[in-house]
């Protein structure tokens, strides 16, 4: 019997999802979405990803809109929407008026008229336009600064660390030969970051430079107003776009690259793992616990480090190693002492320290030095913040054995949506990654659905308000939606190749793959099943049958709905998928040669794939015969498939 509401299955939460509304400004489409204009596009082209209001706090946090008074006057290729909007979240209190106008001519404006309705510090009130990276990299770029000086240049392929274009009213960019997407500014300055910097697949047009002093205190009763016009130049030639109602095309091509190894943190729910959980953790073949020692923490470093190594053990793998330093005397002793003191297998060691962005040469020579007395595994460097951090304080390559860097989806954005755009520019980070590391084998540790800690607060962040969630826990990480995110990202950063390892999550809790046998500390936010495995522990225990195999090249007609991941070792074959969305997805598999067996986990059966997980990966799943070498699937809300070839 369900115990658990369709809904919590499916993202986590019983909220409703906010509802999309399409419309159209003549020769342009787009969705509306909470306010947001969202997908703005030119027949198949996304011309723009979105545009929005953002109220940022003075540790760079994102203060959620409220809408209501929603008013749509809606044409056959025009609109007008009206909405009221307030942001609230301690003792920020900022209120504003929205006009949204989409006309015939293909001109859409977006004005905002607000007001702060108490006195706080902000570090951002406005606008935000973002383009998406797929079709606008290297794209030609036209910008109007102050004064109507003009300048042409293109938009950045590698990811740029800095602003590519600052002090803004107006800029262009290319979509058809002779054709160009305007958008003009009023209200501020305006200037662009490379958002793939943060894996949002963006490029990020923003009001307020950052060159400016921040956080600043905005007084009560100050008014801020502003507007964003885009307008299309130049004869647009373009075919009514094909609809996703006519189904999504998984496309298997070679070459293959190999898949990576893959390891877990350990829980930072601090109890020991279970008899049971060890098991669980054995049968997903991994390569390796991450465990982080802060060496200034001296008194506990040696504690941590041996029962770290205690789990590492009993599941059979490694531990990698993230040492913290401060600079302090005798530093590195400590970790000489700690690592006598029950001498841990150790794949390799991460040093960061505590007051750099990036680690520099010195701390790494220290530390290798020292450590090359008690372990020969590899010594790298990185950083253990943003990729922002590596790409503009670049790493030191030159004694660094490996480079390491985490990632997360939501610095920017927390959507379902937002957060599936991201694992397009995982992949961007590594590409990046590869032009100025020299060569370094890449390790990514670790990835997590939200931010460990904030590397960009300005002040103390506030705790938590009793009875909510911490700040680094998602509902999500127990959902057929975290799942199928986890899917795509082992996808994305394995595809590009040369990735050394990928270090995910933790191994129990509510940042972990599994929840402990004690459950959930705030079950009424944190809907979990005490006792059970999440289903993205299906994810892992799918790529663990592959481990050191490879992965098969595969492209998604419509990454944004379904995506797939297609494994190989020696003559067995899986692809998996991912619907990422509310709605049944129709899937064509280009490729596939002979019988195949098709296994669901989706929400009529994640209760029991959850809480018998052993039983649920013995079951048979259904046999398939494709269709000459296409097989069509019908995928279920939020449902992750297997499909595997079956032998003659």
């Amino acid at each position: 019997m369900a115990t658990l509401p369709e809904p919590v299955i499916f993202y986590g939460t019983d909220n409703p999802l906010p509802e999309q509304k399409s419309l159209r400004a003549g020769q342009l489409t787009l969705l509306y979405e909470n306010g947001d204009l969202r997908y703005i596009r030119l027949g198949e082209r996304e011309v723009i990803r979105r545009i929005y209001v953002a109220v940022r706090d003075r540790n760079w946090g994102t203060v959620p809109p409220r809408l209501s008074n929603v008013r749509l006057e809606e044409g056959e290729d025009s609109f007008r929407i009206t909405n009221d909007v307030e942001h609230r979240e301690g003792d920020i209190d900022f209120a504003w008026k929205g006009t949204i106008t989409g006309e015939p001519d293909g001109t859409i404006s977006f004005t905002m008229d607000g007001e702060a309705r108490s006195t706080f510090l902000r570090n951002r009130i406005g606008f935000c336009v973002l383009h998406p990276i797929r079709e606008c990299a290297g794209a030609r770029v036209m910008m109007e600064h102050p004064g109507g000086d003009r300048e042409e240049s293109s938009l950045p392929v590698l990811i740029a660390p800095h602003q590519p274009f600052m002090d803004m009213e107006a800029i262009s960019h290319e979509v058809q030969p002779g054709v160009w997407a305007e958008l003009r500014f009023t209200g501020d300055l305006f200037e662009m970051e490379d958002q793939r910097n943060w894996t949002d697949a963006s490029y990020k047009i923003y009001c307020t430079p950052l060159r400016l002093a921040y956080p600043v205190e905005i007084r009560k009763g100050t008014r801020v107003a502003q507007s964003v016009t885009l307008r299309l130049t130049g004869e647009a030639v373009t075919e009514d776009r094909v609809t996703e109602e006519e189904g999504v095309t998984v496309t298997l091509e070679e070459p293959a690259t190999p898949l990576p190894r893959i390891g877990l943190g350990i829980s930072s729910a601090g109890e020991p793992l279970s008899e049971k959980e060890i098991e669980r953790l054995r049968a997903l073949n991994l390569s390796h616990l991450r465990v982080d020692l802060r060496l200034s923490e001296d008194d506990l470093v040696g504690t941590v480090l041996c029962h770290a190594w205690d789990e590492a053990r009993a599941i059979g793998i490694s531990l990698e190693v993230a040492v913290h330093l401060t600079g302090a005397k005798d530093e590195i002793w400590i970790l000489n002492n700690a690592f006598k003191s029950c001498y841990p297998h150790v794949c390799r060691w991460i040093i960061f320290h505590e007051a750099e962005k990036t680690t520099s040469d010195t701390w790494v020579e220290r530390a290798n030095e020292h450590i090359a007395s008690f372990s020969s595994s590899p010594v790298g460097s990185g950083t253990d913040a943003d990729f922002v951090d590596l790409n503009r304080f670049r790493p030191a390559v030159e004694v660094s054995d490996f480079i390491a860097y985490p990632m997360n989806p939501q610095v920017h954005a927390f959507d379902n949506a937002s957060l599936v755009e991201t694992l397009e520019a995982q992949a961007a980070t590594v590409e990046s990654a590869r032009v100025f590391t020299d060569g370094k084998p890449l390790v990514i540790s670790p990835v997590t659905l939200k931010r460990r800690f904030n590397p960009d607060a300005t002040g103390p962040e506030p705790e938590p308000a009793p009875g909510e969630l911490p700040r680094p826990v998602d509902p999500r990480q127990m959902s057929l939606f975290g799942a199928g995110w986890t899917m795509g990202s082992i996808k994305r950063l394995a595809q590009t190749g040369g990735l050394e390892s990928v270090t995910y999550y933790e191994t129990t809790g509510w940042r972990g793959i599994m929840e402990t046998a004690e459950g959930s500390p705030l079950p009424e936010k944190f809907c979990s099943l005490p006792g059970a495995v999440f289903p993205m522990y299906h994810v892992f225990a799918d790529a663990g049958e592959f481990a050191g195999g490879e992965v098969i090249r595969s492209a998604s007609s419509h990454p944004l709905l379904v995506e797939s991941l297609a494994l190989r070792k020696g003559d067995r074959r899986c692809l998996l998928l991912a619907n990422y969305t509310k709605e049944e997805q129709s899937v064509t598999i280009n490729g596939i040669r002979g019988r195949v067996c098709v296994r669901t986990l989706d929400a009529r059966n994640a209760e029991h794939a959850m809480t018998d997980p052993e039983a649920f990966r013995a079951m048979e799943g259904e046999e398939r015969e494709p269709e000459g070498e296409d097989l069509r699937l019908l995928l279920s809300p939020y449902a992750y498939i297997r499909v595997d070839t079956v032998k003659e």
